[in-house]
């Protein structure tokens, strides 16, 4: 069965994992509806619409006809299909038309998401400002056209830039080990730096899509991937879903078969899911730092261990309501024990008991 995050600033309930499509339309319009139709019909509702071509447009639209409420759609303003194939145009004409071919194709008039499309620099965020574009965005959302506003970065600057202005309700972010680790082109800012914007947006309920959780199978590949493991797409979707802010993985199957096997992540079993091997090549400036992935679970004293370490960690940033939270557990950090189990199993080299008894103090007893 599939699984559903709500929306924080919303009522939308988003299948935890997502379908992204970037290669569907590699072939033909009718492998992008039979895909479609395929994560339709497996509880999927969530699209993003940044693909690499263009035939992914009529293909959704066909597959939506008749259930256009079952799926949000996540529309970029600035990637341009109007030339058959993907292009990157933030004029204002520009983005008007691609909306206009975008909407006409998906047989729609209203767009869930509307993305502010890839960036990662703060001079074309500047050129999307002053344009125009960004406006256009913003008038559609008063109007009701655009139900949502979000952000497309792999940047973890341009990303806190744009929380500030205060528009965003949705941000999709690269999240997989490799570009935490420090791993790969879109690597962008240091793991602390990155773990920060993924703990302001649970805060500041802003949630998050994940783009490129295998990065583009290189780590289901051990010759590919810099870690020289390979990973299973279970745990790569365990990973990310573990991250604070996140509500769905964009996994980007090509056809049928590699969607039904992305989605036997909802039969594993927790073992299967397990990513503790990447605690093996976890970076410095990440050792010592709880990523609440559970891992140290199950805690002899009973005591969520994961919950409560993100509860702290968000209240000492402001979140008053975590505060709150933290106070409704059955077991708290007061209740450890000391025994050590938690220690000996974190991946990331974090000591726990240590961080009960901070916690534990923090909170008060």
């Amino acid at each position: 069965m599939m699984e559903y995050r709500k929306l924080p600033r919303g009522e939308e309930r988003i299948s935890v994992i997502g379908m992204g499509t970037s290669v569907v339309g590699a072939t033909s319009v009718e492998n992008v509806v039979e895909t479609v139709s395929y994560a339709l019909d497996h509880g999927i509702n969530f699209f993003d619409m940044a693909g690499g071509h263009a035939s992914i447009f009529p293909g959704m639209g066909k597959a939506l006809e008749g259930r256009r409420e079952k799926a949000y759609l996540q529309i970029h303003f600035g990637a341009d299909y109007t030339s058959g194939e993907y292009g990157w145009n933030i004029s204002l004409d520009g983005v008007k038309r691609s909306v206009d071919w975008q909407l006409k194709q998906l047989k729609t008039d209203y767009i869930d998401f509307g993305f502010i499309h890839c960036m990662d620099e703060e001079k074309d965020l500047k050129v999307y400002e002053k344009n125009g574009a960004l406006q256009y965005l913003l008038d559609l959302k008063s109007q009701g056209v655009v139900r949502h506003i979000g952000l497309s970065t792999h940047a973890p600057a341009l990303a806190n830039r744009v929380l500030d202005m205060g528009i965003l309700d949705i941000m999709m972010f690269s999240i997989n080990p490799m570009y935490d680790y420090g791993q790969g082109d879109y690597a962008i800012g240091k793991g602390n730096e990155r773990y920060e914007l993924y703990r302001r947006c649970e805060k500041e309920g802003v949630g998050i899509s994940v783009m490129k959780p295998f990065n583009a199978g290189q780590l289901l590949d051990a010759a590919a991937s810099p870690f020289h493991r390979t990973l299973t797409p279970a745990q790569c979707i365990q990973y990310a879903l573990d991250r604070p802010g996140v509500l769905s993985v964009m996994q980007g199957a090509a056809n049928v078969e590699q969607l039904a096997e992305n989605l036997s992540y909802l039969e594993t079993e927790p073992e299967e899911r397990d990513y503790s091997v990447i605690g093996s090549f976890t970076p410095d400036e990440t050792k010592g730092s709880c990523v609440y992935c559970k891992h140290c679970h199950p805690c002899p004293a009973g005591l969520d261990i994961g919950l409560i370490n993100k509860y702290y960690d968000l209240s000492r940033i402001g979140d008053t309501l975590a505060g709150e939270h933290y106070r409704t557990l059955e077991r708290t950090a007061a209740d450890c024990i000391r025994c050590g189990h938690c220690n000996g199993r974190c991946p990331f080299h974090v000591d726990q008991m240590e961080r009960m008894a901070e916690i534990a103090a923090y909170f008060g007893k």
